[in-house]
Parts: C-alpha cells; sequence; structure tokens
C-alpha cells in the first residue's frame, strides 16, 4: 500500500469508500451552506454538520483531533483556517470558511468552501471567487501534470492572472498551511503546496489521494495563532478565503471524491474529464 516515498496508494476498492466518505461531507457542507446566515452562531453550524454526519453512520474527523473541541472548522473574515465554533454570532458582510471531515470505515473525506454574507464587499467577493478558481486549477493540474508541484505552480498562476487582469495587487498565498495526502488518516503525506517550489514533488500515479486547499489572503501571508492553540488569523488583520476538496487519481484520470458531480463541471470547462470509479 505504501510506496518507497512513503505515500499510501489506495485500490480502486479503497478509493469508493473515500468516495462514500466524500459524499457525507459534501451532504454536511450542504446543510451548513443553507444554515449560514447573519445572525446564526458558529456553533449552531457545527450541530449542523455534525448531525449529518452521524445520521450517515459516519465520524467526524475533527471532532478529538490532537484534542480538537468540534465537528467543523469555522473561520471568519481575518480568519485563516482552524476557526473554532461556538457563540460567535456572524454578522451581514461575514467571509466565512467552513472545513469539513468524515470518516467511513476508516477512510476519510476533506472538503471546504468559502461564502461571504451580503451585504458582501465586492473585494471579498473576488477573494472568494480567484481562491476557488485557484483550486479547481490546482486539481485540474493533478490530470495534466506529472508531478504534484504542478498543483502550486497552478494556483500561483490562477492568483497572477487575476491580478493581473483587475489591475489589483495580488492575493496573498498563505505558504505556512497546505495542501496533504489523505486516506486511513485525515493528515499523511504528501504535502501538497499551493505555491511554485524547487521540489517538483511526488510523480502523480494510480492510488494517490490528495486535499488541495488554496487559502488567499486579501493582504499579507503573515499569520499567527490565537491563544486558543487553533485558530490561525492574519497578522495584518486582512480577510482570507479557503477553498479545499479530496481528489483520486486512477488509472482512467481523475475524480473529486468530495464534489457531488466529481469536479466534472468546473474540470471539463479547464479540459478535464472526470474518471469514473
Amino acid at each position: 500500500m505504501f510506496g518507497r516515498d512513503r505515500v499510501e496508494y489506495k485500490t480502486p476498492e479503497q478509493v469508493a469508500v473515500m468516495r462514500r466518505a466524500g459524499l457525507v461531507v459534501a451532504d454536511a457542507l450542504d446543510a451548513v451552506r443553507a444554515a449560514i446566515a447573519p445572525g446564526v452562531t458558529t456553533a449552531e453550524l457545527d450541530a449542523v454538520a455534525e448531525d449529518v454526519i452521524t445520521a450517515a453512520g459516519a465520524t467526524p474527523s475533527f471532532l478529538g483531533y490532537h484534542g480538537y473541541p468540534a465537528s467543523l472548522c469555522v473561520s471568519v473574515n481575518d480568519e485563516i483556517v482552524h476557526g473554532i465554533p461556538g457563540p460567535r454570532v456572524l454578522q451581514p458582510g461575514d467571509v466565512v470558511s467552513v472545513d469539513c471531515g468524515a470518516v467511513v470505515d476508516g477512510w476519510h473525506g476533506d472538503s471546504a468552501f468559502t461564502v461571504v454574507l451580503d451585504p458582501a464587499d465586492p473585494a471579498d467577493l473576488a477573494l472568494v471567487a480567484t481562491t476557488q478558481d485557484a483550486l479547481w486549477a490546482g486539481i485540474a493540474a493533478l490530470a495534466t501534470g506529472d508531478r504534484l508541484g504542478a498543483v502550486g505552480g497552478a494556483v500561483e498562476d490562477v492568483v497572477e492572472e487575476a491580478a493581473a487582469r483587475t489591475g489589483a495587487q495580488p492575493f496573498g498565498i498563505v505558504e505556512d498551511y497546505v495542501g496533504h495526502g489523505i486516506g486511513t488518516a485525515m493528515h499523511q503525506p504528501p504535502d501538497v503546496p499551493n505555491y511554485r517550489s524547487r521540489d517538483r514533488g511526488v510523480r502523480l500515479r494510480p492510488g494517490l489521494c490528495v486535499a488541495v486547499e488554496p487559502m488567499l489572503v486579501r493582504g499579507a501571508q503573515d499569520n499567527h495563532v490565537l491563544a486558543d492553540d487553533w485558530t490561525v488569523v492574519t497578522d495584518d488583520g486582512a480577510r482570507s478565503a479557503h477553498w479545499e476538496h479530496t481528489v483520486a487519481l486512477l488509472e482512467g484520470g481523475i475524480v473529486v471524491l468530495t464534489a457531488r458531480d466529481g469536479g466534472a463541471e468546473r474540470l471539463r470547462a479547464l479540459g478535464v474529464e472526470v474518471a469514473t470509479l
């Protein structure tokens, strides 16, 4: 199962179980997306996700992970990632990133999205849209590249192209937190950077499963962890966005395990066809 690079390569049967976990995550995030509104607390969103996950017979990946106290990460405005749900009440105009994981029969799925509550600042909408575009470009690179480093190059290309198109300063790419391998553990080798690197990464081959998750900020990427030992915030108070999907490489191509359509709609627009499980 494990290659010489310490990567856990999955069989098609194992990927099929991960697909089940991915669809549970998709269901939970759909329910959370429907519940997000001004006046709702982040703890209420956490309860929505946990109910969906447990009703499916799955287990929340995050709950208890290194002592993490919730089933979701809900990060608001300048919070980049790992925001702990609690009494915080969402406000109009908030940028809300929601990250969710679930385990089915020992196999994990992991996904995240970001929304802006009305009335939305156009700059926040641009941040969220660019981060989502960067996610899909990174995923498409798994189908067209030869090494994992192609993901980071694709993400950086989207950020640079968005800045050139608008004439604005490029969004900051958070480099301290990256994507990761996923399977029998939520986080496992290899790392999946969201930026160009001299390290080209492992060779892309069937059986590789990774979570691609760019995080962009409207200011500098510098960040720190709050006193709760989890919540990561920007040093300059700039707002942040986070998108993520779990992706499997198969003999016939790639499939996005946490997207209901396997990623077909977004990837087809990028010239990539989704493989059949």
